[in-house]
C-alpha cells in the first residue's frame, strides 16, 4: 500500500526536496509531509487514511471549503467546452466586470496565473507609468518569487536590502528599499532621501506572510498620503485579502484606495489564477494599448474563470463573510483564557488568524520573530496527531471557510487547548 513516507521517498529523487513549494516539506516544525488523498468541505483525507480538519485550505483560495459543488459543476461544463482556447472567452469580461464592480479602487483588470505574476506585473507598470526605477516594499510582507521583491531589510531601515535568494542580483535589490512595516517616519524619510525617485510603494495592507499582524491606526492613511505627495503609485498586494476579509478587500475594510491592486487565490476557485487592475489611467500604459509589456498565453482560462465566477457568485449569495467573521470570533473566544494563562498572542482578522508563542505585541516582522518557533512545532504535531491541520510554519496565516461548521470550530479549540497544556 502506498504510504505518505514512500511517496516523499520518491519525490526526493526527482523534485526538489520532494515538494514543489518549499513550505509543504515541514521544515519548519521537522518531520515530512503527509500527501492527500482527498478534500471536501472543512476536512482533508490523507492517503494513510487520516481525516484532518483543515486550516489551509489551498493556502486561502478555499473559502468555501474543499470542493465546493457550485464550483465543481462550473469547472466540468467549462471543460465540456474546452480547456482553452487562447482567445478570448466570455469569462473573462464577467470576470473582469465582477472585480471591478466588488473592488473600490479598480476600474480595470487583466487576468494573470499566479499572484507572483500580479505583483510583479504591478511593479513594472508602476515603473512604465511614472519612469522612476526605485520602490520601496516591507520587511515581512512577501510579493512571491519576484526577483526585485524578494529582498530583506539591510543593517538599518533605510539601508538597500540585499538579495533574500541565491540567484537574484544585488543589482535588482539595489532598486529595492525595505522598510519596517507599522513604522511611517521610515516611509517619510525614505522619500525625503530618494527625491522623485520613488515609482511605487507596495505592500499587503494586512501582512500574513509572516504570521498575521494588523496595521496600526493611520498608517494605511499615512502611506495614501505620502504617495499622493511624491506622485508615486501605490501598491496594495491582496492576493491573501482581496474577497476575504470583505467583499472588496482590505482597502474596502479600511477605506484606503490603492493605485494598483494584485489579487489572487479565491478568483480562481483552486485554479491557479491571478489578476491585477487599479486606475484606468494606470492600466492604459498596458500592451496593446500602452508601452509596459505584459502577456501570457494561459491568462483568462476559461476553466479557472468559470471556477473563480461560481465561488465568488456563492460567497455574495450566502454572504459568507457574515458567517466567516461569526467562525473567526468563536474560535478566538473559546481559546482566549488559554492564551493568557500561556501568555501568548492571538491575531485574527475575519476569518484568517495565526497564533504567535511569544507575549507580543506583535505588529512587524522584528516583533514576530520573537516567537519560539520551537514550542510552534511542538504545538503544531499534537494538533496534527489530534487531527487538526494548521500551516506548518510559525510564519503562516491559517483560514476559516464557510464550510468549517459550529462542531468544528468547538473541536479545534478543544484541541488547540489540549495541544498546549
Amino acid at each position: 500500500m502506498t504510504s505518505s513516507a514512500s511517496l516523499f521517498a520518491r519525490a526526493r529523487t526527482r523534485i526538489p526536496g520532494g515538494v514543489n513549494s518549499p513550505v509543504r516539506a515541514f521544515r519548519g516544525v521537522g518531520g515530512e509531509p503527509f500527501f492527500v488523498d482527498r478534500a471536501k468541505g472543512s476536512r482533508l483525507w490523507t492517503i494513510d487514511g487520516r481525516e484532518l480538519i483543515d486550516y489551509v485550505g489551498t493556502w486561502g483560495p478555499a473559502i468555501l471549503g474543499h470542493a465546493p459543488q457550485v464550483v465543481i459543476d462550473a469547472i466540468v461544463e467549462a471543460a465540456k467546452q474546452g480547456a482553452s482556447f487562447g482567445v478570448p472567452n466570455p469569462f473573462e469580461v464577467e470576470m473582469a466586470e465582477l472585480i471591478c464592480a466588488w473592488v473600490p479602487s479598480l476600474e480595470k483588470v487583466r487576468m494573470v496565473n499566479s499572484g507572483t505574476e500580479a505583483t510583479m506585473s504591478c511593479i513594472r507598470l508602476a515603473r512604465g507609468f511614472t519612469k522612476r526605477d526605485k520602490i520601496i516594499k516591507f520587511s515581512g510582507c512577501y510579493h512571491g518569487h519576484v526577483d526585485s521583491l524578494l529582498v530583506n531589510a539591510g543593517s538599518g531601515a533605510l539601508t538597500h536590502g540585499c538579495p533574500d535568494s541565491a540567484g537574484i542580483p544585488y543589482s535588482f535589490a539595489d532598486q529595492t528599499v525595505v522598510l519596517p512595516f507599522n513604522n511611517i517616519e521610515t516611509v517619510r524619510a525614505a522619500f525625503q532621501q530618494n527625491p522623485g525617485d520613488v515609482a511605487a510603494v507596495i505592500l499587503e495592507p494586512v501582512p500574513a506572510n509572516a504570521g498575521l499582524f494588523l496595521p496600526r491606526e493611520n498608517f494605511l492613511q499615512e502611506l495614501r498620503a505620502l504617495c499622493t505627495e511624491h506622485n508615486t503609485v501605490l501598491i496594495f498586494d491582496e492576493v491573501m485579502t482581496g474577497f476575504r476579509v470583505a467583499r472588496g478587500g482590505a482597502q474596502q475594510l479600511y477605506g484606503v484606495l490603492p493605485d494598483l491592486t494584485a489579487l489572487g487565490k479565491i478568483i480562481g476557485g483552486g485554479l491557479p489564477v491571478g489578476a491585477f487592475g487599479g486606475r484606468a489611467e494606470i492600466m492604459d500604459q498596458l500592451s496593446p494599448d500602452g508601452a509596459v509589456y505584459q502577456a501570457g498565453t494561459l491568462s483568462g482560462n476559461p476553466i479557472a474563470m468559470a471556477a473563480g465566477l461560481a465561488q465568488l457568485r456563492e460567497l455574495g449569495r450566502i454572504d459568507g463573510w457574515k458567517s466567516l467573521e461569526e467562525s473567526g470570533a468563536r474560535l478566538g473566544a473559546a481559546i482566549g483564557e488559554v492564551l493568557v494563562k500561556q501568555q501568548l498572542t492571538f491575531h485574527r482578522i475575519g476569518s484568517m488568524f495565526c497564533l504567535f508563542f511569544t507575549p507580543g505585541p506583535v505588529f512587524d516582522l522584528a516583533s514576530a520573530q520573537r516567537s519560539d518557533t520551537k514550542r510552534f512545532a511542538r504545538f503544531f504535531h499534537r494538533c496534527l496527531e489530534r487531527g487538526l491541520y494548521f500551516p506548518p510554519s510559525q510564519f503562516e496565516t491559517a483560514f476559516i471557510s464557510t464550510a468549517h461548521t459550529n462542531g468544528d470550530i468547538e473541536d479545534t479549540a478543544r484541541i488547540m487547548r489540549e495541544a498546549l497544556r
